[in-house]
């Protein structure tokens, strides 16, 4: 799952006069801060077609488990309005997808156009293409918005927390799905194999495709040099957010969740002139 940067539009509800990067500059893929969302983009897009099966053999199988448990026990319900940012091939809205019955109900957002094109195949509701620095849509729109294991693909945390909050109504939530860096230099390890050997091999025996390899390495590397996860809770309550939480299974399997509060939605609700300028992508079905 994929997130992509830019400048923020004028009238955004959050201005920022430093950048707050999740990680640093990876110069093993790219040279400079600027190549980065061209890197991310093709990299998914290149891996779209097996990021399903490589999810599966990541998760062990439990991942939709997990993902559908843990929207029900953050609160998502029936009849409400989710956006799910950095949506790829569409896992999260998927397990949302049914608790919330209504495909419409929930809204698939990422600038990978390979990864939407395998999301269609699975998600009926809306899809678009678009980055979470410049969400395109009216301020107030949802009830929930989820990013998962997208976060540490993003440029700039402030910014895009504040476009998260934007769009959030008076008391939504947000969720955050993120693998952190195991805390032991053994489990660190042992993960770090998993994730760069194993799993890309099991990849390449059933798809041929040497891609897996680079996809996998690039996620591991971006665990190990992400910020903190103290800076994660500071950038969400720095950008308006209240209620901020954490909550962490294993050691790595972090859930951050923060409340919109009806003050912060409310001076922005003139945002864009209450139109969303989302544009579907050209898959979705009419």
């Amino acid at each position: 799952m994929t997130l992509a940067w830019t400048s923020r539009q004028e009238g955004s509800a959050i201005k920022t006069t430093s950048s707050r990067p999740p990680h640093p500059v990876l110069t093993e893929y790219y040279q400079r801060e600027g190549e980065r969302r061209s890197f991310v983009i093709d990299l998914f897009d290149a891996g779209a077609r097996y990021y399903d099966r490589l999810c599966r053999v990541m998760s062990l199988g439990s991942g939709q488990w997990y993902r559908r448990w843990t929207l029900e026990r953050m609160g998502l319900r029936s009849g409400m309005m989710l956006l799910d940012v950095a949506t790829g091939t569409g896992l999260v809205a998927r397990a949302a997808r049914r608790i919330v019955r209504d495909p419409r109900g929930v809204v698939g957002l990422d600038p990978s156009a390979g990864m939407l094109r395998e999301a269609r195949k699975a998600v009926s509701g809306p899809l678009v293409q678009g980055q979470v620095e410049e969400l395109p849509f009216r301020s107030a729109r949802f009830d929930f918005l989820t990013i998962g294991y997208a976060l540490r693909h993003a440029a700039d945390l402030e910014v895009a927390f504040g476009e998260c909050l934007r769009v959030l109504k008076p008391g939504g939530r947000i969720l955050i799905l993120e693998i952190s860096r195991p805390p032991s230099l053994g489990r660190r390890r042992l993960v770090r194999f998993y994730l760069t050997k194993v799993l890309p091999s099991i990849i390449a025996l059933s798809t041929r495709d040497r891609h897996a390899r680079m996809l996998t390495r690039y996620y591991w590397d971006t665990i190990a040099t992400c910020v903190p996860p103290d800076v994660i809770i500071d950038s969400l309550r720095r950008s308006g957010f209240v209620d901020v939480k954490r909550c962490v299974f294993g050691g790595i399997l972090s859930e951050y969740t923060a409340i919109a509060p009806a003050a912060a939605c409310e001076s922005v609700n003139g945002h864009l002139g209450g139109l969303d300028s989302a544009k579907p992508v050209a898959t979705e079905d009419p």
